[in-house]
């Protein structure tokens, strides 16, 4: 297909990107710290730590975990918030040629359980906040060492007030037993005396496994090989250099990092593309304290500013958000979940900057589409493709339709995925016979290559920009005693974009919609958990006695209307 979309590039960004400037992530990496070595990488809780910071730490990390024996490509989990021991932690597994598993750290052990079992992690690097869970599952997986960090490890003389309020006074570090974990600092002491072998990367050695839900129900690994991540980082910093070269002029480029690191959008977008530019990231543990955040915000002059709908519009709604200083503001992107109209306009006037909504998945390293960064209107649309990528608009039986026609939301790119972690067949259902990834995604491109998305092909429920699959839900919930069966839905909400809801038959007559809910919060994580139940005598079917959840779909939106 013609690449219409090329016309609407703003001046200066390329129709293509060259990926093949870095071997890998590594020489990434450490060609920015060398470069910047002065420079602050990331700031958390008022302390800062550069380039050179970055650079000693993670290679002492990276040192300590070859020393314990693992094999080149041995996969690391990393079950942490946005704390500095995280980008240390990544920087550190890639840099000693292994790869990085990140783990949700609000998992609850059912959920880790598959997810170091399936990717075959043999070590794990959390937040002791969440070791309770890691204890619970580690007899029945492959991981032998644990480096357990605490909230004050990186904070300097201030680390050891912070880890007494954390533990004595907040007692967020519920008890657990780990024998033989070593704590995060000892592991860099350990690992500044051992020697360390660099290891010759490939572009196509594998960088990250990033786990998605499967339409099974079964969480599946997304892996991501080094050359995917350097495209996109490469593709996301030729996109914004529009946005960063008008004026004002600015020094290092500061981003808010309020997204979790493990997502996918915040990898990319926050940590690799600051990296990349020399900038800095303001790491931000704990987003849902809204008065906490802005509290942070009103102390630095941010430049970029990626996040979802729901947080965007958690910030407007507090009252010292609008008395701060946005002046050096030049990059807004949303992404994750559809952004609403009030939602950027009230940011534009409130802030003087536009969001300028983008599209991708886990799959993709993120991002495909995005609107311009310099875009000066709201669009209600994804954008389009970045440079190096190609979106093909195409029906059931794999013909491209005709502009302005719905159809599945097809993408190449160097971007994509080489594949789920050894799942060949559901590789294979994804992937067209020429080379493009079948996205689930349902969308429509004009004339000039704008796409908007009109459906969602898979069941999936985007919740506040996380993927919840149904099978996964109904799974747990059927597995209560009380509950004969039962179907799951998104509906929409004004809040997060989609709640869950879940229709069950009762097995027991005194079940109740709160016995239903206080069984999932023992099982998923909390935004998994369903908003809204409604009892029912039966569910709709198929002839062959398929649950129908399009039917209940459809019946809500009828009642909505």
């Amino acid at each position: 297909m013609e690449r219409i979309w090329l016309k609407q590039y703003p001046p200066g960004v390329p129709a293509d990107i060259e990926p093949t400037q870095y071997a890998s992530l590594v020489d990434l990496l450490e060609e920015s710290c060398a470069k910047f070595a002065d420079r602050k990488a990331f700031i958390c809780m008022d302390k800062a730590i550069s380039y050179r910071d970055l650079d000693q730490m993670s290679l002492a990390l990276a040192s300590y975990l070859q020393s314990r024996g693992l094999q080149r490509g041995a996969r690391v989990a990393i079950m942490m918030p946005n704390v500095l021991q995280y980008p240390v932690a990544t920087a550190a597994v890639l840099r000693a040629g292994f790869a990085v598993v990140n783990v949700n750290p609000l998992y609850t052990p059912r959920e880790l359980e598959h997810q170091l079992k399936d990717s075959g992690a043999e070590a794990i690097i959390v937040l002791e906040n969440f070791a309770h869970t890691v204890e619970q599952v580690i007899a029945k997986t492959s991981v032998k060492h644990v480096i357990m960090a605490s909230m004050g490890d990186l904070l300097g003389f201030k680390g050891v007030i912070v880890n007494l309020v954390v533990r004595r006074v907040k007692k967020m570090v519920p008890a657990y037993s780990l024998p033989g974990a070593i704590a995060f600092n000892d592991a860099l002491a350990a690992g500044r005396g051992a020697t360390f072998n660099k290891p010759k990367l490939s572009p196509g050695d594998v960088a990250f496994l990033q786990y998605t839900g499967g339409t099974t129900g079964v969480s599946k690994g997304a892996t991501l090989l080094h050359r995917n991540i350097v495209a996109n980082v490469l593709q996301n910093d030729a996109w914004l250099q529009p946005a960063l070269a008008a004026p004002p002029q600015v020094d290092q480029l500061l981003i808010v990092c309020a997204l979790p690191l493990y997502h996918i959008f915040a990898l990319t977008a926050c940590y690799l593309l600051a990296v990349r530019a020399g900038g800095c990231n303001l790491l931000i543990p704990n987003p849902r304290d809204i008065a906490g955040f802005v509290k942070e915000l009103a102390k630095y002059q941010v430049n970029s500013f990626p996040a979802v709908n729901t947080l965007y519009n958690g910030l407007m709604h507090h009252p010292d958000f609008r008395k701060l200083d946005f002046s050096k503001l030049k990059i807004s992107n949303g992404g994750g979940m559809a952004v609403q109209r009030p939602v950027a306009e009230q940011w534009k006037a409130v802030t003087g900057c536009f969001i300028a909504e983008g599209y991708g998945l886990s799959e993709t390293a993120p991002t495909l589409t995005c609107n311009p960064a310099t875009t000066t209107e709201f669009s209600g649309s994804i954008g389009i493709p970045v440079p190096s990528t190609l979106i093909s608009i195409r029906d059931d039986d794999g013909n491209e339709v005709a502009l302005g026609q719905p159809g599945e939301i097809c993408a190449k790119g160097p971007q994509v995925m080489s594949g789920y972690w050894n799942r060949p067949e559901e590789t294979a259902k994804v992937m067209t016979a020429d080379g493009y990834f079948r996205t689930g995604d349902i969308g429509v491109m004009d004339e000039k290559g704008y796409i908007k998305i009109v459906d969602r092909k898979k069941d999936m429920i985007l919740v506040s920009g996380f993927n919840v699959y149904p099978n996964e839900i109904e799974e747990v919930i059927a597995s209560h005693p009380g509950v004969l069966e039962c179907a799951v839905i998104g509906i929409p909400d004004a809040k997060s974009g989609e709640a869950v809801k879940a229709f069950v038959v009762k097995k027991d007559p005194n079940l109740t919609a709160e016995d239903v809910i206080k069984f999932c919060h023992e099982q998923l994580t909390g935004y998994k958990v369903p908003k809204h139940i409604e009892f029912r005598t039966d569910l709709p079917k198929t002839n062959v006695g398929k649950i129908l959840r399009r039917q209940l779909r459809d019946e809500k939106k009828a009642e909505a209307a």
